[in-house]
């Protein structure tokens, strides 16, 4: 692989931890910093696509497939936050094997946040993308609300995951998750909806996803109804910090986002107008051109 392909598609590679772990290698400069791009709840290394290339330029960047998701096969692991949360620790130490900075999108967020409280040294910075907080009492998006309802209920999730599975084709499902997101599917590239269909056509242990799709769904959940020990990995961190979120998101209310910086004035907060969930994929020049901003104010000491 060409250095131009590696920055445009990235190196895939397979790393054991406890269980296949895969994960994208774009390369990047070797004194540039290392940056780790973490998915959210039933995303992969798939949601980096549009977004990592314009990094690798200024950075070496990594986007890795958690345990049970994207071409994770998930065996006989946990796919809980605690669990994925360690597993992204174990990539720091075993993989990039220097302190990273985390871009976390969702639930790639929250595990960012809980690995930086786990392992401090581990991280230089964290830019956390939409990420799954707690925030003020609030009415949530109603379609939201029902599909988060049905995961937690066991055998229901279950059969609701299967139903759909069997009854809507690879290419709707992408669809009606982007659409779900906040991203209008006609505006996205169609080579990375073929690349997203492909990967669910492709996965081999179909039930193993779903339980540990609906495993991390519930244990998300648990975390935001009781944030206590989250709140305290908050308050533990001690590197820069950059917020980002859409105004347009239906499943992180942006004023979960808003009370997070009002409990944190010293990370930057930066609030995205007529975005979603994902802007990564939505406005991925916007986001790079900010994230990259940020990247060049670090201290050198935290730039690896």
């Amino acid at each position: 692989m060409t250095n131009a392909e590696r920055a445009t598609n990235g190196e895939s590679r397979i790393v054991d931890l406890d269980g296949p772990v895969h994960y994208l290698d774009f390369g990047g400069p070797e004194d540039g910093p290392a940056v780790v791009l973490v998915h959210g709840l039933g995303g992969s290394h798939l949601n980096w696509d549009l977004f990592a290339p314009l990094l690798n330029e200024h950075a070496r960047v990594y986007a890795l497939d958690l345990p049970g998701f994207g071409r994770s096969e998930p065996g006989a692991r946990k796919a809980s936050v605690s669990a994925n949360a360690d597993a992204l620790a174990r990539f720091l130490t075993e993989v990039v094997g220097e302190p990273a900075v985390l871009v976390g999108n969702s639930m790639g967020g929250m595990l960012s946040i809980l690995a930086t409280g786990e392992r401090p040294e581990a991280v230089t910075g964290l830019v956390l993308l939409d990420p799954a907080v707690p925030g003020p009492r609030r009415a949530l998006d109603p379609l939201v609300a029902l599909m988060f309802a049905i995961y937690a209920v066991p055998f229901v999730g279950e059969r609701f995951l299967r139903m759909r599975r069997t009854r809507q084709s690879e290419v709707v499902r992408v669809r009606e998750m982007l659409t779900l997101v906040g991203v209008d599917p006609d505006t996205v590239p169609p080579e990375v909806i073929d690349r997203s269909v492909a990967l669910l056509q492709e996965r081999e242990d179909i039930e193993g996803m779903d339980r540990a799709f609906l495993a991390a769904a519930r244990s998300l959940l648990r975390v935001l109804v009781d944030p206590r020990r989250y709140r305290t990995a908050m308050a533990s961190i001690r590197v820069p910090v950059l917020l980002v979120h859409g105004d347009r998101d239906r499943l992180i209310p942006v004023a979960a986002a808003r009370d997070i910086a009002r409990r944190h004035p010293s990370w930057r907060y930066l609030e995205l107008t007529d975005v979603g969930h994902v802007p990564q994929l939505q406005v991925p020049e916007k986001l790079a051109k900010a994230v990259l901003s940020w990247l060049a104010e670090l201290p050198p000491h935290a730039k690896g």
